[in-house]
């Protein structure tokens, strides 16, 4: 069997685990026709299939699937002892990849790592902003970000941001049309924005929390969107009731551009937490990154 190039099998590793040449060249920095060429050339080197394409979607095929679950490990061990080297510099260096939802990206990473990255001009920061739960040693980030109660039991998490609540909004203009509502049970009556939640196929139910009484409610209305952002965008210009961030809605409230109800109802969420596997080394880049976003607060 002729020997098989290691850069080879990177690009199938990455195709593997994105499950599409697209998004895979897109991380490898080639074109996705030159990421085929390369797994049709190993393919053909090592005489099996490694992939079943479709019109749709690529997936290992058991072959595949089998190299994957065997090479991955390897290569993820190679480039902890490559970052480990970083330790015989003289400052702390490399690349840091993580995930996190937009909401955490805007509150809690952006305003830490813009004085940190001033501080460390040799380490350098990936964000990728995804509101789906995200398998980090699968999609090989450093860290991810997500409230504390979406954290794997597996996984070390660290504190990064005080705890928040979410607000249930609208313009004064929608409630001259519609009279606010009381209960949360009233929400079904109204034109509400929706969230979509990548990670589970569905939209956000909007939770409420009253007396120890927890409730959910499915909203329905004429838009939906996968980030808090344009719901805003959305509730402002007078389309319906929105469940946002807190901090988002405040200056609005506060402006009188939206009017808040049902505050009573809203609980209070475990506030974002860094979280990464313990079995691999920290680098020194890591685990200073760790120390600046570390929160230092009380809690709420």
């Amino acid at each position: 069997m002729a020997r098989v190039d290691a850069n080879d099998l990177q690009a199938f590793l990455a195709v593997a685990r994105e499950r599409s040449f697209t998004r895979a060249a897109a991380k490898l920095g080639v074109s996705p026709s030159a990421l085929s060429h390369t797994i049709r050339r190993l393919e053909t080197g090592l005489g099996i299939r490694l992939l079943a394409r479709s019109t749709r979607s690529v997936a290992p095929t058991d072959a595949g699937q089998r190299l994957l679950e065997a090479v991955g490990p390897r290569f993820e061990e190679i480039d902890a002892e490559l970052d480990a080297l970083a330790a015989l510099r003289d400052k702390p260096a490399g690349t840091l990849r993580i995930t996190a939802g937009e909401h955490a990206v805007r509150t809690v990473l952006w305003p830490r790592l813009d004085p940190f990255l001033t501080e460390n001009p040799d380490i350098k920061v990936e964000i990728y902003i995804e509101n789906a739960l995200t398998d980090i040693v699968a999609g090989r980030y450093d860290a991810g970000v997500r409230l504390g109660e979406q954290v794997a039991k597996d996984m070390i998490a660290v504190r990064i941001g005080a705890d928040w609540r979410m607000a249930i909004v609208a313009t004064p203009a929608y409630f001259a049309r519609r009279p606010p509502p009381q209960t949360p049970h009233d929400l079904i009556g109204h034109d509400c924005i929706n969230l979509r939640l990548i990670s589970y196929g569905g939209f956000y139910a909007w939770e409420f929390e009253r007396d120890g009484q927890k409730l959910n409610v499915r909203v329905d209305g004429q838009l939906a969107f996968n980030s808090s952002t344009p719901i805003l965008d959305a509730v402002l210009g007078g389309h319906g009731l929105a469940c946002v961030p807190e901090d988002m809605a405040q200056p609005h409230i506060a402006a009188g551009r939206l009017q808040r109800v049902l505050e009573e109802w809203c609980p209070l969420f475990v506030g974002y937490h860094l979280y990464y596997p313990g079995r691999r080394q920290a680098s020194p880049a890591f685990s200073l990154l760790v120390e600046a976003l570390r929160y230092r607060g009380k809690p709420h």
